[in-house]
């Protein structure tokens, strides 16, 4: 019971931390696949490094992983977006939801070919865009030997 009142408890400041960091802003850089800057409107605020929820784009080093950068500056780099951060992840940065002109950033890069849907808690926020880009062998899609990021990250470590 403590436990479940504890997760409920946490759940609802996470929401409530969550509502606080909605903001908008410009893309300043884009640092790999699915992780960018974003300089908030507010000119006081500090730029934040924003890790999008929900995807997980190839590292770097690993093939596509080029492309999957490539892509997500071509959407955002120097545009106007919406920020939703939803928690920190592992290494500190924020991970939240990004949008331009109302569109969900990170569906966008899925059906693409250009990440996988994330599969951190079950089969990912972005499944049946991940299915499409399967089906029309989209982007990282193409190659039926393509390697999930976690996957990769677990073989060879992470690019150095």
């Amino acid at each position: 019971m403590k436990a479940a009142a504890a997760s409920f408890a946490t759940a609802a400041l996470l929401g409530a931390s969550a509502a606080a960091q909605a903001f908008d802003g410009v893309v300043t850089r884009v640092s790999d696949g699915d992780t960018l800057w974003v300089q908030p409107d507010d000119a006081a605020r500090r730029p934040l490094k924003l890790r999008l929820h929900g995807i997980d784009a190839p590292e770097l080093c690993q093939r596509w992983g080029l492309q999957a950068r490539d892509a997500l500056a071509a959407r955002v780099l120097r545009q106007r977006v919406h920020v939703d951060v939803r928690a920190r992840d592992n290494y500190g940065r924020a991970l939240g939801a990004l949008r331009v002109d109302g569109a969900d950033v990170s569906a966008e890069l899925v059906s693409r070919g250009h990440a996988w849907s994330a599969r951190w808690r079950g089969r990912g926020p972005y499944l049946r865009q991940e299915q499409e880009a399967r089906e029309t062998r989209r982007g990282l899609f193409e190659d039926a030997a393509a390697i999930e990021p976690r996957r990769f990250r677990r073989m060879h470590g992470p690019c150095g």
